[in-house]
Parts: structure tokens; sequence; C-alpha cells
């Protein structure tokens, strides 16, 4: 049974029981309730905010160990980039110089992967940064790997023609049996005979009597002869595969027919000099990717160390050309 309160009441100077209205007791019965929820629902939020939920306290730990995995992953992708850097350089700078093919342009071992929308579907979340930017290092690593594979596998073929390309790529003299002081003059800034003035000499001259045999200097397919009263006179374009190409110029007859493979040391035609010609000669040119390279550097079956040696000192001496 409740205990009855007294109150002292001061008008009639006596104790009289206490009793509560029922609005007033109602409106206690709410502040009570009220009080609870508000303490509740602080203690609840700083929980929350200081030591959260057992279930947001493990996905917690779940993200930070997802971050973990995340910069291994890309310290992983970081020593496979470096890896691949290495291949890169070792396949344009060494085993495509073996076999005499051009580097793989940078823009092509480089090129973008995807688009913009490629990675729209990871885009909106906490952290997605983090993880379109490993999406894009994986796709891009993946497409250096693609082309850095098509290029072995071009090595490879290479590889198994390597004497077949040997034997096609210029390595001998146009001439036999000829002196190397005989070349008259070499690749470079010569001045012209006729116009007196400093002009690029795409090839090498050599002189030599009139009739005197020309020869091809690797395997090929003749694939231009040309009869001029200018410019190079009679000549012959062989083509040689791998990139390379060979020009006999200023000729006197032709021994060959366009369209007929030719063998290295084959004779093409005799020395000599039609076309802008001032003596009998052969204006000699090696073509690679439709440029023209100096062709001392093909010369390496006829000369000995000390000859190519004094070929390059003379090849820096002042000379006219003969055409």
């Amino acid at each position: 049974m409740a205990k009855k309160k007294y109150i002292f009441n001061p008008h009639t100077l006596e104790y009289e029981e206490y009793k509560i209205s029922g609005k007033k007791k109602f409106r206690n019965v709410m502040l009570y309730l009220l009080s609870t929820s508000v303490s509740a629902l602080i203690i609840v939020v700083l929980i929350q905010n200081f030591f959260g939920s057992p279930t947001e306290r493990m996905q917690a730990r779940e993200i930070e160990y997802l971050r973990l995995q995340y910069d291994i992953m890309n310290d992983k992708i970081d020593n496979l980039d470096l890896l691949l850097g290495e291949m890169q350089d070792r396949d344009d700078n060494i085993y495509r110089m073996i076999f005499e093919a051009d580097p793989i342009p940078s823009s092509v071992r480089k090129a973008g992967y995807g688009g913009s929308n490629r990675y729209i579907a990871l885009d909106g979340y906490v952290n997605s940064d983090m993880v379109i930017n490993t999406a894009k290092r994986i796709d891009v690593l993946s497409s250096q790997l693609y082309v850095q594979s098509k290029s072995f596998d071009e090595i490879y073929e290479m590889a198994k023609n390597k004497s077949e390309m040997l034997s096609c790529i210029p390595a001998i003299m146009p001439v036999k049996g000829t002196d190397i002081y005989r070349i008259s003059s070499h690749y470079g800034q010569r001045t012209d005979p006729f116009y007196k003035v400093t002009k690029f000499h795409g090839g090498i001259d050599f002189s030599g009597p009139v009739g005197l045999g020309i020869y091809a200097t690797g395997d090929g397919v003749v694939i231009k002869i040309e009869k001029n009263k200018s410019g190079y006179g009679n000549n012959i374009l062989i083509d040689h595969g791998y990139g390379y190409k060979t020009r006999y110029a200023h000729l006197n007859t032709f021994n060959v027919k366009k369209g007929e493979k030719v063998k290295r040391g084959q004779e093409i035609g005799t020395m000599g000099n039609t076309g802008k010609s001032t003596a009998p000669h052969l204006h000699y040119e090696v073509i690679k990717n439709n440029k023209t390279v100096n062709p001392i550097n093909f010369f390496y079956n006829d000369l000995t160390p000390e000859e190519y040696d004094k070929i390059l000192e003379l090849s820096q001496l002042p000379s006219q050309t003969m055409d």
C-alpha cells in the first residue's frame, strides 16, 4: 500500500494530506517519458559516434582490410609496371635491333584503354576513386602486356626467318674487288658537280670503267628498271624485304628484268655514264623504310675492321659527287 504524504498548511496551521490532480499526474508521466527518451537517444548517439554498433565495427574492419588489400595490389602493379618497362626497353633496344626491326612507338605502347563510361558502375561510392584508379591501372597494364606479347610473336617469327633475313639485307659492296680509295664520294652533304653548291648526297659513288660488273648486295626482287637521260640515268631498284631497298644508278647495261628474283653477288648490270653524271661511276643507295641510309654500314661482309675504320675516316673528308 502506497504511503501517504502530508504537507503543512500555513493558513490552517495543520498538516494536510498531499494530493496530486490527474492532470498533473499525466504531465509528470509525460515529462518522465520524454526525459527518458531523450537520455536514451543521447546515449545511443554517443555509442554510435564513439563506439559504433557491432555491425558497424565489423564493417569498418572489413573496409580497412579492403583498403589494405588495394594498397598491396597497387604495390604489385607498381612492380609489374617496372618489370614490363624493363621488358619493353630490352625489346626495343636489343631484340628488335638484332633483327633490324623498328622500335614500337610509345604512342602504341602507352595507348589508352576503354572510355569514360567504362568505369561508371564503380562510381558513386565512398571509395570509388581508389577502386576506379586501380581498375584503370590494371586495364592499362593489360593493354601494354598485349602489345608486348604481339611484339614477342613478331620477334619469334623474325628469329625463325633469320637466315633468310640475313641473306636479304645488303651486306657487300656492289662492285667486286673495289679498293676503298675508289669510292669517289660518300653519303651526306657534298658539293654538286653541276651547280657547285652543297647538297645532300643520298648514296655512295664508285668510280670505274664503263662495263665494270655491278652486283646485287642482297637477295631480293627487281621492282624497277628505268632508262633515263637525266637524273639517275639507267638504274635498277631492288626490294630486299624487311624494309630494305637498294638502287644502282648510271648503268650502261642491264642483266636482269623487272620482277626477277636475284641473289646476293649476282651481276645485275654494268657500270656506265648515263643520266646526270660527270664520269663513269655507280651511284649506290641503301633505302630503309623509304629513307636513304649510309651504305658504308652495309659493307660488313667485305671490309675488315681496319678498312671500315679507314672508310669512316675518308667519309668525313670534303668531296664532290659525280652526279
